[in-house]
């Protein structure tokens, strides 16, 4: 952090009720309440969501969502939440067949285990429901991680899907970032793509 970045910090933190807190096993510098709940310190990346195949009830598609995670970040990546927001049908997925890994969906690096499970309680809308990623191990920041889903086909509807996705620093306490939507662009499997 630099000299003139830890003066705004020191002059923010008595009027927001934060302070600086340091993590022992990553030497990383994050954003902690007094209730002990942490936050990133900046901002992580949703840099590009794509598909295997964009033509409509695609039974073997796969949706891949690449995340960039700055070396200023202040806290390591332990959790991502994935959310339909927009589009004419939900797209259900198996989140037993989730798989995340280093680098980007072209560059595949080394694997990272996780458990994804659907949550369903979000609310009274079905379209609520959203896919829970939880890594095994704390991602440190400076990395690119891509988290690929299997949804059970592809929507039946064309038109634009939009993804919310949020991710949380690693803590009991741990306060998410939305990144944005990831939009994937579905179309009638007629040969006619406008």
């Amino acid at each position: 952090m630099s000299f003139s970045k830890w003066i705004l910090w020191s002059i923010a933190m008595p009027t927001a009720g934060l302070a600086i807190a340091f993590n022992s096993n990553i030497k990383a510098l994050g954003v902690q309440a007094p209730d002990g709940t942490v936050a990133f310190e900046a901002g992580l990346r949703l840099v590009n969501t794509s598909t295997t195949f964009n033509d409509v009830r695609v039974r073997q598609a796969k949706y891949y969502f690449d995340l960039e995670l700055p070396a200023d970040i202040g806290e390591p990546l332990q959790k991502v939440i994935i959310q339909q927001r927009s589009g004419g049908d939900d797209v259900e997925f198996e989140p037993e067949k989730t798989e995340v890994y280093f680098g980007d969906r072209r560059n595949k690096g080394e694997s990272i285990k996780a458990i994804a499970k659907i949550n369903e309680n979000v609310g009274d809308d079905q379209a609520a429901k959203e896919i829970v990623i939880q890594l095994d191990r704390p991602i440190p920041p400076g990395s690119k991680i891509t988290i690929k889903l299997k949804p059970k086909r592809n929507p039946r509807y064309s038109g634009i899907y939009l993804f919310g996705v949020t991710a949380f620093p690693r803590g009991e306490k741990a306060r998410g970032m939305y990144l944005g939507s990831g939009r994937l662009h579905f179309y009638r499997n007629d040969g006619f793509h406008h």
